[in-house]
C-alpha cells in the first residue's frame, strides 16, 4: 500500500513546485500616464530636455529572480516633446527621426544581469529609424507593492547614453551633440489574469 502511493506523492511534490515556479512569474503593464521616457542632449554648450510621451509594453516579473525577468517596451515617435512646436515639428520630419516613415521605437530584452543590490544591466534590442542595435539599459527595481486603490504596481528606471549617429540621426553636426542620454521611469500595473471558461 505504501508503495503504491509513492508515485502519487511525488507526482505531488512536482505539481506543487511547478505552481510554485508559476506563481512567482508576473506580468506588469507599462502605465503610459505614470511613465517617462526622458532624453538630454547637448545644444553647443547647453543641455536640452524632452521626452516621449507615449509608451507602452510589459514586464515579466519572476520575483524570486528578477534575472529571469524580460521587458518589451514601444514608443510613439511622434510623441517627442521638448515645449517647442518648431523644434518638435523638425525632430518629427525626416530631418532627425522621419516619424511618419518610423512610426515607432521598440525595445526588447535578451538577459538580466544583476549588479549587486535593486540594480541590473538589461541587454536586449532597440530599434530605431528602422536601425538595430545591441544596448545595455542600467536598470534599478524601485520596488513593489500597492498603488491607486491597493491595485499591485511596480516601479524601475532606466539610463542609458546613446550615439544618434548609430541611428542614422545625423543632422546639424557641430550645433547638436551626438550623445544622447536617456533617462525612463516606469510605474506598471500587475495585468489582471485572464478567466478560462
Amino acid at each position: 500500500m505504501k508503495r503504491s502511493l509513492f508515485p502519487f506523492i511525488v507526482a505531488s511534490l512536482v505539481l506543487g513546485s511547478m505552481a510554485s515556479v508559476q506563481a512567482a512569474v508576473e506580468t506588469f503593464s507599462i502605465d503610459p500616464v505614470h511613465t517617462w521616457v526622458g532624453f538630454s542632449v547637448s545644444h553647443f554648450f547647453t543641455k536640452v530636455p524632452g521626452y516621449f510621451s507615449k509608451v507602452k509594453g510589459t514586464i515579466v516579473v519572476d520575483r524570486s529572480n528578477l534575472e529571469n525577468s524580460t521587458v518589451e517596451a514601444l514608443i510613439e515617435v511622434a510623441s517627442i516633446t521638448t515645449n517647442t512646436k518648431m523644434r518638435d515639428d523638425d525632430l518629427r520630419s525626416t530631418n532627425f527621426f522621419a516619424a511618419a516613415a518610423f512610426p515607432a521605437m521598440t525595445f526588447k530584452s535578451k538577459s538580466w544581469k544583476s549588479t549587486g543590490g535593486d540594480t541590473y544591466d538589461v541587454a536586449g534590442v532597440l530599434t530605431m529609424k528602422n536601425v538595430t542595435k545591441e544596448v545595455v539599459l542600467k536598470v534599478t527595481s524601485l520596488g513593489f507593492g500597492p498603488g491607486m486603490n491597493g491595485a499591485a504596481i511596480s516601479g524601475w528606471q532606466a539610463t542609458l547614453a546613446l550615439d544618434r549617429r548609430d541611428f542614422n540621426i545625423t543632422a546639424d553636426q557641430g550645433a547638436i551633440g551626438n550623445t544622447v542620454d536617456v533617462l525612463i521611469n516606469v510605474e506598471a500595473d500587475l495585468s489582471k489574469p485572464t478567466a478560462t471558461p
